[in-house]
């Protein structure tokens, strides 16, 4: 039997699956069960896998799947969801099937500089799981934040971002560059200004960086952003 916050924490989990694909963050959870701290969604979830009904994907950034829903919420609508995933032979005991949650392995190319750019990226160091709907036609990798310079474009340090490879940018994206003589690369908002290009930081703390077009090599657009709130 689950307790009041334990059913709700599922339906919240459950509503939004069904509706984004994807399941709310943690910050969402504690804001719609009015907690005071993700500690108690990090209970409640820990609550809900022991009993089984649901469970946690290793490995996956905020992959849950819902194994089974209590009898009170059978009558709710629930229609079982796969997304872009193979459908099992037969529904598990409990009657209801999982819901699965389609997420892609990147590559994480490595550590950018949101700050003072750093050395290029060139070296693979592991790989991370995106949701699928967040990238789209062409190739991606990620990179790991290293810095401060973006923290008002919603960017702080340590977190991954999902990046679309292109070449081009248009004013106001927020993109991987490469300084080519330098050979640094910085995650920055790209400008064009007449044969001049600059990589504004979102800090007031650092002033952008203006250099010539033929020195600024586009490499990604950002289009994506995973953050962890695990400690």
């Amino acid at each position: 039997m689950l307790t009041k916050k334990q059913l709700d924490l599922l339906e919240f989990i459950h509503t939004r699956v069904q509706r984004d694909g994807v399941p709310p963050s943690f910050d969402e959870m504690k804001d719609a069960l009015d907690l005071r701290s993700k500690s108690g969604i990090h209970r409640l979830i820990t609550a809900l896998e022991e009993r089984g009904f649901i469970r946690r994907l290793a490995h996956r950034a905020r992959a849950i799947e819902i194994v089974k829903l209590p009898d009170s919420m059978q009558g709710t609508g629930f229609t079982p969801r796969v997304i872009e995933g193979d459908a099992p032979d037969a529904p598990p005991p409990g009657g209801a099937m999982p819901v699965q949650i389609h997420a892609l392995e990147l590559p994480v190319m490595g550590r950018i500089a949101a700050g003072v750019p750093i050395e290029a990226i060139s070296q693979v160091s592991h790989s991370v799981a995106v949701p699928g709907q967040m990238v789209g036609d062409g190739k991606h990798y990620a990179l790991e934040v290293r810095g401060d310079s973006m923290i008002e474009a919603g960017i702080n340090d340590g977190d991954i971002v999902v990046i679309r490879e292109q070449k081009t940018a248009d004013d106001g994206d927020i993109v991987v560059a490469l300084v080519v003589d330098a050979n640094e690369a910085t995650l920055k908002r790209f400008r064009r200004k007449g044969r001049m290009i600059a990589l504004e930081a979102a800090n007031p703390a650092y002033e952008p960086r203006i250099l010539p077009d033929d020195q600024v090599k586009v490499q990604g657009r950002l289009v994506g952003l995973i953050r962890s709130y695990l400690s």
